[in-house]
């Protein structure tokens, strides 16, 4: 897929502005969003990915229509997945309503430059080095394995990155919030309100799903074009979801375990994606291993595709039978 510079710097932009529109316009004001201004925005922004998608079909053909689309579900079920923990995160430290949607736009914002940081080292890393295959899946797998164990979204099981615990001991704070504002005078003194908490929370949790989500959308696609649009549009409607479903998602209890199968597969197809590429030389004396599959990506797009339905149907199934005996 040859991207040309100028339409790089176009989808920056275009995107960069849907960011700013929603950041000064429909969220121009500390509010709780009504669930039909968040279901009509989060609508658009859905509508906006499938026309990207579709427009990367037409002119780019199927191959790569089918990696945008495989991508920005993942990154879109990795970013729901995300949701549980931001809801323990505003629980936690009390975070009031009307802040919660500027919170969620600056994690937002974070996770989009963390993310841009992930996947410009990434493709850096796989252009240099093949092998990086085997680390990403290696990693999705332990990932898969460690998310199937770990599935119960408890509001107790939310610890705070030692960073943040450090920063509430040794950085002056005060208990009033100040508005949406990250620091306040008191006294003449400069000190943090707990918003600044909030976001320092939101950014390390941004940090550490970076690490799961960039490896597993390699996995399906190479082009860091796709990669970055992907994230981008898994991203965008985001806030809006967590008004939207923020506790509809408590029922999703299938959820954890649907996205580590889907890990596990990707992490296995980087793995057997190195194999068919090997140049170490350890490994079948540095030749390329003939029985490994490269699965193409209509294969991994069904996976998805019937996972995701297969989690989904199979919690709401559970969530009327619970209804139904209580």
């Amino acid at each position: 897929m040859d991207v040309a510079p100028w339409i790089w710097w176009s989808t920056v932009f275009l995107t960069t502005a849907l960011l700013l529109v929603d950041v000064f316009v429909i969220g121009r004001r500390p509010h709780e969003p009504t669930m039909g201004e968040s279901g009509r925005h989060l609508a658009m922004y859905v509508v906006l990915a499938v026309v990207f998608g579709l427009g990367v079909w037409w002119f780019s053909g199927a191959q790569y229509g089918g990696e945008f689309f495989a991508g920005w579900l993942t990154e879109y079920s990795l970013s729901v997945d995300n949701l549980f923990i931001f809801i323990l995160i505003m629980a936690k430290l009390n975070v009031p309503r009307q802040y919660q949607q500027t919170a969620l736009l600056i994690g937002i914002v974070l996770a989009l430059v963390l993310r841009g940081i992930f996947i410009g080292l990434g493709a850096a890393a796989i252009s240099q080095f093949s092998w990086i295959f085997y680390l990403f899946g290696l990693f999705l797998v332990y990932t898969a394995v460690k998310l199937a164990r770990d599935d119960d979204h408890d509001g107790d099981q939310y610890d705070q990155p030692r960073i943040v615990r450090w920063a509430s001991r040794h950085v002056p704070m005060t208990d009033e919030w100040s508005g949406v504002h990250l620091s306040t005078r008191i006294n003449g003194s400069r000190v943090f309100t707990p918003m600044f908490v909030v976001v320092l929370s939101l950014g390390m949790t941004d940090l550490l799903f970076a690490l799961d989500s960039i490896p597993a959308i390699y996995g399906l696609t190479s082009e860091p074009y796709l990669v970055f649009t992907a994230n981008v549009f898994a991203l965008m409607g985001l806030r809006q979801l967590y008004f939207l479903i923020g506790d509809l998602l408590q029922r999703l209890v299938y959820l954890s375990y649907g996205l580590a199968f889907l890990l596990l597969f990707i992490g296995l197809k980087l793995i057997l994606h190195a194999m068919h590429d090997n140049e170490l030389s350890f490994i079948n004396g540095g030749h390329h291993i003939e029985w490994a599959p490269d699965i193409p990506i209509w294969v991994s797009l069904l996976v998805i595709v019937g996972t995701l339905a297969v989690t989904t149907v199979a919690s709401v199934l559970r969530d009327r039978a619970v209804a139904r005996s209580e």
